[in-house]
């Protein structure tokens, strides 16, 4: 058959479907438009949820027992002053030291009122324990466990005043042994009474600070306003009281503590004087001069002993040097001993003279000439003078070599014993120092602590408060809590948050193709074109198969249009000439979009559509034609002629080839040759022929009609169709090896597409209104269970006409396949 050959129609084809389909190109990121929809989609479960929770929770609010807060302002303003409030000259780092240590100090004081020392000092000081405010709530704690006492203060007022209408042998009755209060003395049941009063104290307690003035608001949770507003002034005062009590108290440990600190340390001044006055009469130490004296003296016997050190090597080379020279005048010239030496260096100068001329003399006379005879004899003269003035100097050498040597033993022997006094001097004062330390550190020590002494009893103020009350608790006129409409709008808020939640918690688990833009994104086939969801009368005089005919101008059929338009450019080159419609399961508007498709197609060229779905034949009746009606079937079993089983249709100007009585097997029917012949047959006649073919999930029909076909268009149900299942069957056409022209998005709801302008026409949506037996769920049985319909109703459908569009059984809700 004709395959599409890639081509810039294709692409042209491509940017059409796509603007037709979705209206708006597609954006990348986040798409804040398909969170609305969603939204929208679920409005009325989500403001339902949020109505019924508003009403609930108003009706929650209503029974709270109300609680009042009284709060008293207490200003805290410590004074500029150190640990023990003593006022000093402040600095710039004093007055930061100062604020942080205020700062912290507020802190502190914030723990010390949450505290449960605190409490139980407070509930001992005004006798709390004897209030009948808190007795009763010791005595109902005493008679029910911890967790009903919690749940007592959440329950509302009726319900709590329901138990003084029961009586009280009733109450005994069902009271369980082991909830009885026992028998307590009169210590005992103070001790409880005063254990609840604490517990009651720190749970009413409140408090908000204000840090950047220092401003604690202490307040008091009741029942009663009255009682708040006294337990806030009462909080208020034994705080203030408590604060001076607690500083007095530190203040007279400190005094305490610093009287016997300055009496141990003067008695430590006073041993460490003894202690180094001892040990300066011991060793004799007036002073330490002398040791640095030594020190000096045995510096300069240091760089004595390195001075002849270096002399003893310099005349030990020396000696070297002439002995090593004795042979050679040479090397004794060159010997640099020899400049302090200056008759040795003249009769060296003498000999190499006489060695000179006689090299000379050698030149021009024999050596038994008198000139060199002479000459010669000179020679020897003045070399023994050499060897003669040599051995003096080197007798010299070794005499100042020996005495510099003797001169390094005695320094070194000086220096080992000045080292010696050195060291001793050192550790005696190292000792004296260690001592001197001592007696300056205790004396120091002793000297700040009677001057801390001294400050405390001069500029301590322990009679003035850290903080004073600036305002008093009054009596509270409204409750605090419950704050009842705020109560209720955020139980509301939660509400809406929670619907919108689960709205998004359902869209996320729908697995069915819900917009054209999921499409070609989780099938991986383009979009065809979308027809929007339809709402059909009953009363109606049009029904969704014949939409294009009856409402031509209808966005409907504009949307028929569209697909006609993307079959005509699919196929610009090699037309396709055979179109099989098929879909996943029924009740998609398979047969809704054939009928349509072939009639506007029928407005451009002959058009033929066949009934191949032979298992539910619903083309013949919706043309007023009995479900048996000869058709394909038995034209292909040579049963009827071709001609006498194709009708005409006129308004849709289309030719109907009904599938004709139901083969027991209608799959061998399709693969048989006849079958083919008569697509050749009918393909010479007519332009387009358009096939209705059974669901792909049910049967494998479609598979035997896609052999045949041009170009395969593939309905699927928004919202209805699972994307797995249609993707799995739309792998499965690929395979037969016949190119899928798109897909047809039925029953597109408003919300779902970029077309906010789709008319209702009427109650009731197009499509399938029931597939019979095999079509009542996406995954139910196919079975020919429709084809046992009676005769008798097969004539009331076809007694109002050729088609009969109206009437009860026209369209039902789920539309028709």
């Amino acid at each position: 058959m004709n395959k599409p050959t890639p081509t810039s129609n294709d692409q042209l084809l491509n940017s059409l479907l796509g603007e037709m389909a979705g209206g708006q190109p597609e954006k990348d990121g986040f798409d804040i438009l398909s969170y609305v929809q969603v939204v929208l989609k679920h409005k009325w479960g989500i403001l339902s949820l949020a109505l019924l929770v508003a009403l609930l929770s108003t009706i929650y609010v209503s029974t709270l027992v109300p609680l009042y807060q009284a709060e008293t302002s207490l200003l805290f303003d410590p004074p500029s002053a150190n640990n023990y409030g003593t006022v000093r000259d402040q600095t710039a780092m004093d007055v930061y030291s100062s604020y942080s240590r205020n700062f912290r100090l507020f802190k502190a004081q914030q723990e010390i009122m949450r505290s449960r020392k605190f409490a139980a000092d407070m509930v001992d000081r005004y006798e709390l324990w004897s209030h009948p405010y808190f007795v009763a709530q010791a005595d109902a704690s005493a008679v029910e466990p911890a967790w009903k006492t919690k749940v007592r203060k959440w329950l509302p007022t009726w319900a709590l005043d329901l138990k003084q209408w029961v009586p009280e042998w009733l109450l005994e009755l069902t009271r369980p042994e082991f909830l009885r209060p026992p028998q307590l003395s009169d210590e005992q049941l103070k001790a409880r009474y005063r254990d609840a009063a604490m517990a009651a104290v720190q749970e009413g307690l409140t408090i908000h600070a204000d840090e950047e003035i220092m401003l604690i608001k202490l307040g008091f949770v009741s029942r009663d306003p009255e009682f708040a507003a006294d337990m806030a002034n009462k909080l208020a005062d034994y705080y203030i009281r408590h604060d001076l009590e607690s500083r007095m108290e530190a203040f007279a440990e400190a005094t305490s503590w610093l009287t016997e600190r300055t009496a141990e340390l003067r008695e430590n001044v006073i041993l460490s004087d003894q202690q180094l006055q001892q040990f300066r009469e011991r060793e004799n130490l007036v002073s330490l001069e002398g040791g640095s004296i030594l020190g000096r003296e045995a510096e300069d016997v240091f760089q004595r002993l390195t001075e002849a050190r270096q002399k003893t090597l310099s005349l030990s080379l020396a000696q070297d040097r002439l002995n090593s020279s004795s042979n050679s005048l040479s090397r004794l010239a060159g010997s640099p001993e020899l400049i302090k030496y200056p008759s040795v260096t003249e009769a060296l100068g003498a000999v190499l003279d006489a060695e000179k001329n006689m090299d000379q003399l050698a030149r021009v006379y024999g050596p038994k000439h008198p000139k060199m005879v002479e000459a010669r004899s000179g020679y020897d003269r003045l070399k023994e003078k050499l060897e003669s003035e040599q051995a003096l100097v080197k007798l010299g050498v070794s005499a100042d070599l020996a005495a510099a040597r003797a001169e390094v033993e005695r320094l070194s022997a000086k220096f080992d014993q000045l080292k010696e006094q050195v060291q001793e001097t050192d550790k005696k004062k190292f000792q004296l120092q260690a001592l001197e330390r001592n007696q300056q550190t205790d004396q120091e020590l002793y000297d700040l602590f009677v001057t801390r002494f001294k400050e405390l009893n001069i500029g301590s103020d322990v009679s003035s408060p850290n903080a004073q009350i600036i305002d008093d608790a009054q009596v509270p006129a409204a409750p605090y809590w419950p704050d009842k409409p705020r109560l209720v709008m955020i139980y509301t808020l939660v509400a809406l948050f929670f619907g919108v939640a689960l709205a998004f918690l359902r869209e996320y688990l729908d697995k069915t193709i819900k917009s054209p833009e999921e499409v070609e994104e989780k099938l991986g086939v383009p979009l065809l074109g979308g027809l929007a969801q339809l709402d059909i009368d009953r009363d109606s005089e049009s029904a969704a198969e014949r939409m294009f005919i009856d409402k031509n101008t209808s966005l409907f059929a504009e949307s028929i249009r569209t697909i006609r338009t993307g079959i005509m450019l699919s196929g610009l080159d090699e037309p396709h000439k055979i179109l099989a419609i098929t879909s996943t399961v029924p009740g998609e508007g398979k047969t809704t979009v054939s009928m349509n498709i072939a009639c506007a197609l029928g407005q451009l060229g002959k058009v033929l559509l066949i009934d191949a779905d032979m298992r539910r034949a619903a083309l013949g009746p919706h043309f007023g034609f009995a479900r048996n009606t000869p058709g394909l079937a038995d034209v292909a079993a040579g049963i009827k002629q071709l001609d006498e089983c194709i009708h005409h249709f006129d308004e849709g100007n289309i030719d109907l080839l009904p599938a004709g009585t139901i083969p027991p097997n209608p799959q061998e029917l399709l693969s048989s040759t006849r079958f083919e012949e008569i697509l050749r047959e009918v393909s010479g006649r007519y332009d387009r022929i358009v096939i209705d073919t059974a669901p792909t999930h049910m049967v494998s029909d479609p598979m035997l009609v896609a052999r045949w076909a041009s170009a395969l268009i593939y309905v699927v149900r928004a919202e209805t169709t699972y994307y797995q299942l249609a993707r799995e069957h739309l792998r499965a056409l690929e395979k037969v090896g016949k190119p899928i022209l798109g897909i047809v998005l039925n029953g597109v709801s408003e919300h779902r597409t970029s077309h906010r302008h789709y008319r209702r026409y009427s109650k009731k949506g197009y499509g399938y209104g029931g597939y019979g037996n095999y079509g009542a769920h996406p995954y139910g049985g196919y079975t020919d269970a429709d084809d046992t319909q009676a005769p008798g109703k097969q004539e009331a459908r076809g007694a109002k006409g050729r088609w009969p569009w109206s009437g009860s059984n026209a369209t039902t809700a789920g539309g028709e396949d």
